[in-house]
């Protein structure tokens, strides 16, 4: 533990060590940062054991009162983290140095951007960001870490985070955002011409072949309903020679746990054909994973992107995350929205490469986002 005046900081073995009513109070609207969801993780072996994120919450308190909550973990490789330092990795083996362990303030798996410190009274965010990055420099170095990393961060964090010595790196997803629409229709009559047409064959072909969805939640998640999704899940993660990072189990315990799970499953004759997993909040749906055992014309993006615009729009969400990566986005309507992640590497000289380095990463990066967005999809860009 790491005293700072009345503030302490502890890192914990797992989030089962917080009680979920105080994880929850500060954890905000998102399900990814609840605490249901994380122990759900831990719980069914998708993290912890031999899977290389061992979960290393860090707590911070003034005095017995639970201010605030990092949701780190110890790594030892980088898989499952959509923010690429292999390179840097690399380097570091080159010149006899580890870079594994480091520690990274993340959701595993899952690249949505969000707070990754979780306080309860945001006036003072950077009185207690600042003991928990000493703290975790502390950390890092007691438990030779070769460094800190915060994924996915909100544009808030990075400027304190940037304060205390960090470098930011700027990636980009394609977002989906509702400018009004009240329907499907709306929406395609403010794209292009071209636009419209190919979304509207994309669907047709689907329709004709007999696809029908239907979307779940609530109670209405079954055991039978997982067992076809996780089919799904691990058929399209072996065709692309991906990882499985989730278990069977993990997908039973968010469905009884987690608030705002939402499962789409698509039949072709009364038999599954594919499916996608979606999360929500008041305002925002996440998509986060789809299978199929066939391959249809259009299934993809009817099942990943069409059906969850319908969703937006049926249940007065203005926003809608498709996940990472994905340029075909944008011809459908979804705009690119920069993401940002913060590091420090605690050998100085590396730390001053890896800064250069995201300089120009950045700089090239800002280009490209200019050039999409002058290729919007829709017929009056704002």
């Amino acid at each position: 533990m790491i005293d700072s005046a009345a503030i302490s900081c502890s890192f914990l073995g797992s989030v089962a060590e917080v009680p979920q009513d105080m994880w929850n109070a500060l954890s905000g609207p998102q399900p990814f940062l609840r605490h249901e969801f994380l122990l759900a993780l831990e719980e069914s072996g998708s993290v912890g054991g031999g899977t290389g994120w061992r979960p290393e919450p860090l707590a911070v308190y003034e005095g017995a009162q639970l201010s605030a909550i990092v949701p780190l973990y110890r790594k030892s490789h980088s898989y499952g983290e959509y923010v690429f330092d292999w390179a840097w990795a690399h380097a570091y083996q080159d010149a006899g140095l580890n870079y594994y362990p480091k520690l990274v303030a993340a959701i595993p798996f899952t690249p949505i951007t969000g707070p990754r410190l979780l306080c309860r009274d945001t006036s003072d965010k950077s009185r207690l960001a600042r003991t928990a990055i000493a703290a975790l420099r502390a950390h890092a170095a007691r438990t030779h870490a070769s460094s800190v990393h915060w994924l996915f961060t909100t544009a808030d964090d990075c400027e304190i985070l940037a304060r205390e010595g960090f470098s930011q790196r700027t990636g980009f997803q394609f977002h989906w955002q509702n400018a009004g629409w009240s329907n499907f229709a709306d929406y395609l009559a403010a794209l292009s011409a071209p636009k419209r047409k190919n979304i509207r064959r994309e669907r047709r072909q689907v329709a004709c072949a007999g696809v029908r969805y239907a979307f779940y939640e609530g109670r209405d998640l079954t055991e039978a309903l997982w067992d076809a999704f996780y089919g799904l899940y691990i058929a399209t993660i072996s065709k692309y020679g991906a990882i499985p990072y989730l278990t069977r189990d993990f997908f039973s315990r968010i469905g009884a746990t987690v608030p705002g799970v939402v499962l789409l499953m698509a039949s072709q004759d009364a038999k599954v054909v594919a499916g996608a997993l979606f999360f929500r909040d008041d305002q925002t749906l996440y998509g986060r994973y789809w299978g199929a055992l066939a391959a249809l014309p259009g299934l993809h993006f009817e099942t990943c992107y069409y059906q969850a615009i319908d969703y937006c729009l049926a249940h007065g969400l203005g926003r809608f995350e498709a996940g990472a990566q994905g340029p075909h986005k944008l011809s459908r309507g979804f705009l690119p929205t920069p993401t940002y992640s913060m590091h420090w590497l605690d050998h100085p000289q590396f730390h001053r490469a890896v800064d250069q380095f995201l300089l120009r990463e950045n700089a090239g990066l800002e280009i490209t986002l200019n050039e999409l967005n002058e290729h919007t999809p829709f017929r009056n860009p704002s």
